[in-house]
């Protein structure tokens, strides 16, 4: 495993945003005490909006933690350094981004935290839209186990902010599991079958109004997921 330390740059960027976060937002990040502190592991999670990137990177903290941008980011003279920093990876969206992946896999290879949202872009609304089979290909290939961890309350900020009030932002981590084919070939159906059990255990996670396309936990399955424990 490869050894990872914060640069005085980054500590002091860390806690700036950090700051400001908690200006904006009332932090409930009480659960991520359950991350563990290094890899290799997929973090899966929901994307509502900007909020959850700094909030959940700065308290996750000095964890090696890498999460993917859009590739439209580094066009932002503020975010593109940012994120450079946060050592993100830039994804082309809308093709299949191969160097993406490649350098994902180098992440967890070094034994470090991979964070991916499988709906591949924000929803806005906080309810959760369909997940896309990219998390089950890095899963299958690396190894990793994955972890998933949702939040919710942030999706009223906007709201909150036009009222010089503070958004209760909320993050629960659910159970450890990994990706089991049971030695079945991996269609795209089987792909598909196991982004929808990984989405599901999201759901689970989150109160009926946020469960989205995944509202009906009664079509849940378990067919590929094998439940174990970090160290």
């Amino acid at each position: 495993m490869t050894e990872y330390a914060l640069t005085l740059t980054e500590m002091a960027v860390n806690a700036a945003v950090k700051g400001v976060m908690s200006l904006i937002c009332r932090v409930d990040v009480e659960q991520l005490s359950r991350v563990p502190s290094r890899g290799p592991l997929i973090l899966v999670t929901n994307h509502i909006n900007f909020l959850e990137v700094p909030i959940m990177y700065t308290h996750l903290q000095p964890s090696p933690v890498v999460g993917f941008a859009k590739a439209e980011t580094w066009d932002s003279p503020f975010l593109g350094p940012l994120f450079t920093l946060w050592n993100a990876i830039p994804v082309h969206r809308g093709e299949a981004d191969l160097t993406a992946i490649r350098l994902a896999l180098g992440v967890l290879k070094k034994g470090h935290i991979l964070a991916i949202s499988p709906e591949g872009t924000r929803s806005g609304h906080g309810r959760l839209q369909k997940g896309y089979a990219g998390v089950v290909t890095l899963a299958l290939r690396s190894g990793a186990p994955i972890l998933p961890i949702v939040n919710f309350g942030g999706e009223q900020y906007r709201n909150n902010l036009s009222r010089l009030r503070r958004t209760d932002f909320k993050v629960i981590v659910g159970e450890p599991f990994m990706l089991d084919t049971g030695g079945a070939k991996t269609t795209s159906g089987v792909r598909g079958q196991m982004t929808d059990e990984i989405m599901y255990q999201l759901a689970s996670l989150l109160p009926p109004a946020y469960r989205g396309e995944y509202a009906d936990l009664s079509k849940a399955t378990q067919n590929y997921l094998k439940f174990i424990t970090l160290n």
